[in-house]
Order: structure tokens, then sequence, then C-alpha cells
């Protein structure tokens, strides 16, 4: 009986050491694994075909350099795409690809239709650039904003820009190089004209007020409700109607400019930003 009793409980002390063993096993494996898991995420960094680095580059200098520099390394009005924790945490695209489709129109970003194909071409430029920053140490001069030389924007054909601004662009059918662009280069230079011809932030929407005489008028919208629309005049006066009385027609510059984002040529930006600038 006593040999019965022994050899009961040193199978019981069996059991609960496999179980203990068992346990520990199984614990090793999920930190191995989540350990291997972290590594093929943020271990040995992901190499992208030269051709797609190149799509993505050009196409980032088309759309994007203005305000991130040629490189992603900053500009005037946008960070350094090198030192993003955003990009820092992207995988193949998850986060670099919502904010390129849906943009921060609250920092003055703008959104960019664009294919599977050119998002993959980004995500590979821009990674690139992340990896050769961090090959240099990750200091790269001193990062943020950066200024832009005027010079550096001046590599347009300005005779094709103007041409483009009276045909292809349809700049004309809103803005005159006499009358509200006249000496648009000498209030503004450099990087600061290009993101006004490209993106105008602070440009104000105007309306057109068709009363029910057929009477056009027009002015800046001060005011726009499901039921009131007001308007200052070139006089300066503000008038307001019903708009149960009246048909209006608002024109927001800002929509209009972003809408050409996607036709825009890199020639046709550079040569358009050469005919500005020769508008003193």
């Amino acid at each position: 009986m006593t040999d019965l009793k022994f050899n009961w409980h040193l199978s019981a002390l069996a059991v609960l050491l496999l179980v203990a063993l068992g346990l520990r096993v199984a614990a090793q494996t999920t930190a191995s694994s989540a350990q291997s898991s972290g590594t093929s995420k943020q271990g040995t960094a992901k190499t992208y075909p030269p051709q797609l680095v190149q799509q993505g580059g050009a196409l980032f200098r088309q759309d994007c350099s203005f305000c991130h520099g040629r490189d992603a390394t900053g500009g005037e009005s946008g960070p350094d795409l090198t030192r993003s924790k955003l990009v820092a945490a992207d995988v193949n695209g998850d986060k670099i690809g919502p904010v390129v489709r849906n943009g921060r129109p609250d920092k003055g970003m703008p959104p960019f239709a664009r294919s599977d194909q050119q998002i993959a071409s980004l995500v590979a430029f821009i990674h690139t650039q992340l990896q050769t920053a961090q090959a240099a140490g990750g200091r790269r001069g001193t990062g943020g904003r950066k200024g832009v030389d005027p010079e550096d924007l001046q590599t347009g054909n300005a005779e094709a820009g103007k041409r483009y601004f009276n045909g292809a662009g349809g700049c004309a059918s809103c803005h005159s190089a006499t009358g509200d662009l006249a000496g648009i280069a000498s209030r503004y230079r450099g990087l600061e004209l290009e993101e006004r011809m490209l993106y105008p932030r602070r440009a104000k929407s105007t309306v057109i007020v068709t009363l029910a005489s057929g009477q056009e008028i027009s002015g800046t919208l001060a005011y726009l409700d499901e039921f009131t629309v007001g308007l200052v005049n070139p006089d300066g006066q503000y008038q307001s109607w019903r708009t149960r009385d009246v048909k209006y027609k608002v024109n927001e510059p800002a929509e209009a400019h972003v809408d050409l984002f996607p036709k825009y040529t890199d020639a046709d930006v550079h040569n358009l930003m050469a005919y500005l600038q020769t508008l003193q």
C-alpha cells in the first residue's frame, strides 16, 4: 500500500513537471515568435527595385517636392519625411498611402488621387530616402524645414507657361496677368509664389448671385448657409439675399487648383512658375 501511494505521488509529480515544462516551452515559443515578427518588421531594411524608386522619385518631385523638398528632407512648409514617425511606422504603404490619398487639409496638404502602383513607387522612394538618411547617421544637416532659393525654381520656359496659362491650364478663366496677378512676382518670391500657384490656401471664395430679374451680382463670398448668401461687392459694400429667392454659384479657388494636381506634368509646373515670375 505504501509503494502504491508513493508511485501515485511520483506519477502526479511527473505530470506537474511536464505541464510546467510545456508552459515554459510555449512561453519561449511565443516570445521567440514575437521577436521574430518584430525583426521582420523593423529589422533588415527592405530594398526596392531601382526602377520603382526612380518612378517614385519622379512622382514625388511632381507632387510633393514643393513642400517636402526634392529629396524628402523638408522644405519651407513641409517637414523632413526622413525623420517622420509616420514614415518610420509605415509598412508597405499602410500609413503613407492613406495620407497621400486623403491629404491633410488642416495642414494645407491636398489629397492626391494615385493608383496602387503610384503609391507603391512613392513608398519605395520615401523609404529609400529614409534608409539613406539612417545610413548617414540619421542627421543630414539640421533637419526640419529648409529654405529654397528662388533661383532653384527658375528652370521652366516662360513662353510655354504663358501658353499653358491661357490654354490647357484654364488659368485665364479665373485670373488675369494684368488684373489680380499684376505684380504678383514682386509680392511673392520663390517657394511662397509656387505654393500660392499650386494650392492657394488663403485665397477667398467668390460668388455670383443671379436675381429673379436675371441681373448678376458678383463679389467676395462673405456668408453662406442654407438660408442666406452674402457677399462683399467691388465697392466694398455687403449685400445679402435669401437663398430661396436667388440662384448663386460659388467659386472656391483652392478646389480649382487641387483639380489640376492630377493633370499637371512636371514641365507644366516649372513652365507656369517661370511665367508667373515674369509678372513683376
